[in-house]
């Protein structure tokens, strides 16, 4: 169980640190795959329930919405973008943060969940100092689909699963989170964009500037 949570921590906090836009598709992925495997770990036995979560999780987080994210980033042209500022103020405070949710989850959860509740912990923070430190649509996004995997691994702390309406009812707002964030990201020449004003030309056919009424 120690193994997809620190393979889920380091695709949270590296990118981060060091990577550029263009590489957040393949780490939310990296996320998808190690929180999916982190719930077969601590549901080991197999039923419909499960299977139907980890299929859900690799289908939906690890594939379709990393799709959709690097159309979106490859659309706007921001793919060499930060994901955070690279500069030592940055850094200090998301290091500050997350050895505070390690601390945190710690007195949170029994022992068995404390690394987990550190990894939510850290992974929420670093989300939110992305979304106050980073203006670019497509990385508030990312932020975005960070927390909802925090809280997808959440979830996995809870003795029982969730009953079959609440989880899907759960899936149909992450793929309308999807769908919002696509349609709203993605540039799109008509619309909301304005009409370019039509020329004026003269007797002589010469092009004049329409000026402004």
């Amino acid at each position: 169980m120690l193994l997809p949570l620190v393979i889920f921590l380091l695709s949270a906090v590296l990118p981060v640190f060091f990577g550029r836009l263009r590489a957040a598709p393949f780490w939310v992925s990296v996320q998808a795959l190690a929180l999916a495997w982190a719930l077969s770990a601590r549901h080991p036995e197999v039923t419909m329930h499960s299977l139907i979560g980890v299929i859900e999780v690799l289908l939906v987080r690890g594939a379709l919405a990393p799709w959709l994210l690097r159309r979106v980033i490859e659309r706007r042209g921001e793919a060499e973008l930060d994901l955070m500022p690279s500069n030592l103020f940055a850094w200090a405070i998301a290091v500050a943060l997350i050895v505070l949710a390690f601390e945190f989850g710690g007195a949170a959860v029994s022992e068995a969940g404390t690394f987990t509740m550190g990894v939510v912990g850290a992974t929420v923070a670093i989300a939110f100092l992305v979304l106050s430190t980073n203006e670019s649509p497509p990385a508030q996004w990312v932020a975005l689909l960070y927390m909802e995997n925090a809280l997808a691994l959440f979830e996995s702390l809870l003795p029982d699963p969730w009953a079959l309406p609440v989880h899907g009812s759960l899936s149909l707002v992450y793929l309308l989170t999807l769908g919002v964030g696509a349609f709203l990201l993605t540039p799109n020449p008509g619309r909301g964009s304005p009409e370019p004003e039509p020329a004026v030309v003269d007797a002589a056919g010469a092009v004049e500037p329409r000026e402004a009424l």
